[in-house]
This record gives structure tokens, C-alpha cells and sequence, in this order.
């Protein structure tokens, strides 16, 4: 079988090589380090890269620009897929701001392409593709909530599991990358519905793990684990630092890839995260790690909440727990801060 993996060197993108490899499968990463260019050095996947051709065994990386539509359509037309897992993206809805061609036609207009792919070269592959909960814009955070000590948290029994797939994507403030990435998410929707490709779209809470290249502007959970590693300090956007995110680690978002492509459901729209249990808020994440690690997080709080940005956001799996009942959340927020500490001082210390 062959999988191509788009954002191959990013945090989904490399963990899903990894699972195809395993298997025996041909995996083709496209990645030409586009995190570089959006964040500088410190975003950059190179490392990450290197790690995977050391790594595997049936994987290259071609340095391709999903926004060139006729490099992309080549390599589906000489290699088609039997899946693919789209994860290339602009990532940093703050980002899409100071870049918004860029923004746009990465993560529309490369999807796009990708799509178009697909249909052309590879009509019977299943297509992944991993969009956002930002596509919700802050239309989450009309729900009633109640401030608690450390937290936001839902008011209303009927919202305790979180944000189900009803939520309504229009008429809400999603910053740029929300709404680029909703272009993306509607086409790649339409493209099953439509076409009949056998597309899924799993719209991700704060997806995390031991890989992530996180820097302030995009991968909270990560930068937030480096800078108490390194005693750098660390600014919290508004909302008191009370703001609640379910972190899901990226093997399990492949597990729901697997689960999908063995028995896709074209079109289908799916919410993932870390669902109730590895629910924390900022301030809560800040004294794991301090128990955990034993560093001091220091941290200010700032006035200003970013734009769009949600209050409490917990992904309800119940969708995808019904429709796939062999995947579940198997790695719990400690074990995965657990494993992002020791990456990060293994890090720290070869850098000293």
C-alpha cells in the first residue's frame, strides 16, 4: 500500500510516517519546511525530518509546495496514493494576520490541489484530512460557563462532554486561519459528498506530543513545556489564564486516520481531541509541569485574549467513539507531559 503524507516532518504528519512505515507500507512525505518560513528557526522540522529517514524504512520526503497544483497532481498522477493524510497547513491563526495570501493559499488552495489529486489519480484512496476546531470560530464560547478557581468550565449539564460536530461554523470571528481553514474543511467535505472521494475530516482540538516544534504563536502545550524547561518566560493571552483545551498526543489522532481509512465514510465530519479526560486549563497545564518536572514556570498574565480565541473548548468524541468503536484516547495529559518534559530537557541538556 501507499500513503502519502502531506506535512510529513510536522507533529501528525511524522507520527502518521511512523504508523505506515511500521506496517511495511511505501510512505511519500511532502514537506519543504514551510513552518520555517512561518515562525523562523525555532519552528523549523528539518530536525524532525532527519530523525524520520534515520528512522524508517519505506519513506522518502519530496520537497514539494502543495500550492504548486502541477508538482502535485504529477505525483499522484505517477505514484497514486491508497491514502492520504493531509497535515500541511499554515497552523497560527495570530499568523494568518501578518500573511494572509499565504495563509489562504496554503490551506485552501493547496487542499484544493490535493483534492483535485485525489479525484483524478486516486478516486478509490481515503483522504484524511486534519482541519481545526477553530473552524468554529468563537461561536464555542456562547455556551454558559461558570469561572471556577482554575478554570472556565461548561455551566449546563448537556455541555459537560464538550463541542459536538452541530456546532455552527458561520456568522462567528474565526481570525484568518479560522476561516482559510474552514475553506478547506467545506471542500474537503464536498469532495465526498460531491465526487464520492472517500474523504473524513477530523477537526482537531490541541493536538501535542514529544515531536512538536511548538513556538508561541502555535503548539501551547509544547512551548509552554520548553520554556519552563529552559526558565524562559511565559506570557498567558486574557481570560485569566482560566481558558481550558483538551490536548490529544499524536499517535492517537493516526490510530482515528487508521480506523477511518480502513472503513471511510466519505464526506464525514468528525471532532478530535483529548475529549473530557485530558481536559486542563493554562493554569492548570503550568502546575502539572511544575509537579511533574520540578521546573518553576514563569509566567505573566496578559489583559489581552487573542481574537476568536475559545474560553473552554473540550471536543466531544462521541461521533467518533460511535462510528469507529475500536479507537479511544489511550494517552493520558500526564503521560504526555511526561514524555514532552524528558524530550525537552534531552534537548536542553545536548544544547548546553
Amino acid at each position: 500500500m501507499r500513503v502519502i503524507v502531506t506535512g510529513s516532518s510536522g507533529l501528525i504528519g511524522s507520527a502518521a510516517v511512523r504508523h505506515w512505515d511500521a506496517l511495511g507500507d511505501e510512505v511519500i512525505g511532502i514537506d519543504n519546511d514551510m513552518r520555517a518560513t512561518f515562525f523562523g528557526p525555532d519552528g523549523s522540522t528539518k530536525w524532525n525530518q532527519s530523525v524520520l529517514e534515520q528512522e524508517t524504512k519505506n519513506f522518502r520526503t519530496v520537497s514539494i509546495d502543495i500550492r504548486d497544483r502541477d508538482a502535485v497532481l504529477d505525483l499522484f498522477k505517477n505514484e497514486p496514493p491508497d491514502v492520504v493524510v493531509h497535515c500541511a497547513a499554515q497552523p497560527s491563526h495570530d499568523k494568518a494576520a501578518a500573511i494572509p495570501f499565504l495563509d489562504f493559499e496554503v490551506n485552501a488552495n493547496g487542499t484544493l490541489n490535493l483534492l483535485e489529486g485525489t479525484r483524478q489519480f486516486a478516486p478509490e484512496a481515503a483522504f484524511c484530512h486534519m482541519s481545526t476546531n477553530k473552524v468554529y470560530g468563537d461561536a464555542p464560547n456562547e455556551l454558559p460557563l461558570d469561572e471556577l478557581e482554575t478554570r472556565w468550565e461548561y455551566a449546563r449539564k448537556e455541555d459537560y462532554d464538550g463541542i459536538d460536530e452541530s456546532c455552527r461554523i458561520d456568522q462567528t470571528m474565526h481570525s484568518l486561519f479560522g476561516a482559510s481553514k474552514a475553506a478547506a474543511d467545506i471542500l474537503a467535505q464536498e469532495y465526498g459528498r460531491y465526487f464520492g472521494l472517500n474523504t473524513g475530516i477530523f477537526r482537531g482540538g490541541c493536538l501535542t506530543g514529544a515531536s512538536h516544534s511548538g513556538v508561541e504563536l502555535h503548539g501551547f502545550l509544547s512551548y509552554l513545556v520548553n520554556v519552563a524547561v529552559t526558565g524562559k518566560p511565559y506570557t498567558i493571552f486574557g481570560y485569566k489564564g482560566k481558558q481550558v483545551r483538551d490536548q490529544i498526543e499524536c499517535s492517537d489522532v493516526v490510530k482515528a486516520f487508521e480506523a477511518f481509512a480502513k472503513n471511510p465514510r466519505p464526506g464525514e465530519v468528525y471532532n478530535i481531541g483529548g475529549g473530557r479526560d485530558n481536559a486542563a486549563s493554562v493554569l492548570e497545564c503550568i502546575t502539572m509541569i511544575e509537579e511533574i518536572s520540578g521546573h518553576k514556570v514563569n509566567f505573566t498574565l496578559g489583559d489581552d485574549n487573542r481574537k476568536g480565541d475559545h474560553i473552554c473548548y473540550i471536543s466531544n468524541l462521541a461521533k467518533l467513539r460511535r462510528d469507529y468503536p475500536d479507537w479511544d484516547i489511550r494517552v493520558s495529559l500526564k503521560d504526555i507531559l511526561t514524555q514532552m518534559i524528558a524530550s525537552a530537557e534531552s534537548k536542553a541538556s545536548v544544547g548546553n
